[in-house]
């Protein structure tokens, strides 16, 4: 059986559709976050898809007077390829809410969980999910009293793209990290570094797409390695057996799902040397770049570029924002 065909028997549904009636469409790109460039390429390639496709589309650059371009351009339904900042937090979600615009991806709460690295983190242990230890640190932190993970990685809590990312080897190494981050964000999580294969694993409308094995020359997969490397090797069929794969994409869908995230997105995921899955971060725009992972693998079921940018728009309409996971137990006392 094809790997199309077994989508198609889990329930991924072929489906014509309508170019015409998603009416106009805007796609929102850009923005103001340091993931400006990445954004920029993917709804540049998204804008030509659609209007391949025959799709009213239109190109927005996101700036400060987003509420004057979505006035003048008058969508119908909203396509996001804004990647980090307002874009990805819930911000312009909540606008598009208040202005009763479909749009596609995480709703508001979803998108504001995923992008709070911290937050996501005490969700999944509530929910008895595994992801590397970790302590939140800010300027004022006593460094040498903290007990902080060794070796480990330093990175900003609210953003992606493994901007301002670094791998931590050494107590020397641990305060200019820290304080590289720090002078880029208001706080740094330190995280324990799993040492092991990297893997990714695409949502698409509640079910995990093959599992993607990354494998790089750099140090880690990084921001170069991410967008610009063509050195970067992307292993699908990923080399996993059946049984841990299958392991690895049940883990991903609880995880996005305990998030309260809907539509589509990539769950990022550790392996150690004992075989265990170690959740990141959940990514709720993904890029839709050449480079990019999504469009990887839903091509490996069967979806082309364009058909799954319409698939996207599809979906948006039928999208359940709530936020309801099924177990949350402790997250207050966590929190507090």
């Amino acid at each position: 059986m094809t790997e199309k065909s077994k989508a198609l028997e889990q329930g991924t549904k072929e489906i014509v559709i309508d170019a015409k009636a998603f009416g106009r469409v805007a796609v929102l790109c850009g923005g103001l976050s340091p993931e400006r460039q990445v954004s920029l390429k993917s709804g540049n390639r998204i804008f030509t898809a659609l209007k391949d496709r025959g799709v009213d589309a239109v190109l927005v650059d996101a700036g400060d007077d987003l509420v004057d371009q979505l006035r003048a351009v008058k969508p119908e339904r909203v396509f996001l390829a804004l990647h980090g900042g307002d874009g990805e937090d819930g911000t312009v979600q909540g606008l598009l809410d208040f202005l009763h615009i479909p749009y596609t991806g995480s709703g508001v709460k979803g998108s504001a969980l995923a992008m709070d690295k911290c937050r996501s983190k005490l969700i999944w242990k509530s929910m008895g999910l595994p992801t590397p230890e970790f302590v939140m640190v800010d300027k004022t932190t006593d460094l040498k009293a903290a007990d902080l993970p060794m070796p480990c990685f330093v990175k900003p809590n609210g953003e992606g793209s493994s901007i301002c990312t670094f791998p931590v080897y050494t107590r020397e190494e641990l305060s200019s990290s820290i304080s590289r981050v720090l002078g880029h964000a208001d706080q740094a999580m330190v995280e324990q570094l799993i040492a092991g294969p990297e893997y990714t694993v695409a949502i698409l409308n509640g079910r995990a797409l093959p599992v993607i094995r990354l494998e790089t020359d750099n140090t880690f997969y990084d921001y170069e390695a991410k967008y610009l490397s063509d050195d970067t090797r992307y292993h699908l069929p990923s080399g996993l057996t059946e049984e841990k794969e299958q392991e690895l994409q049940a883990l991903s869908v609880k995880a996005f799902d305990g998030l309260g995230c809907s539509g589509w997105g990539r769950v990022d995921v550790m392996q150690d040397d004992q075989g265990r899955f170690w959740l990141l971060e959940v990514n709720t725009i993904p890029g839709m770049t050449d480079h990019s992972l999504v469009p990887m693998a839903a091509q490996a079921v069967g979806y082309q570029f364009a058909d799954l940018v319409l698939e996207l728009l599809r979906i948006s309409d039928e999208e359940e924002r709530s936020w309801m996971p099924d177990d949350i137990s402790g997250i207050a006392t966590e929190m507090s």
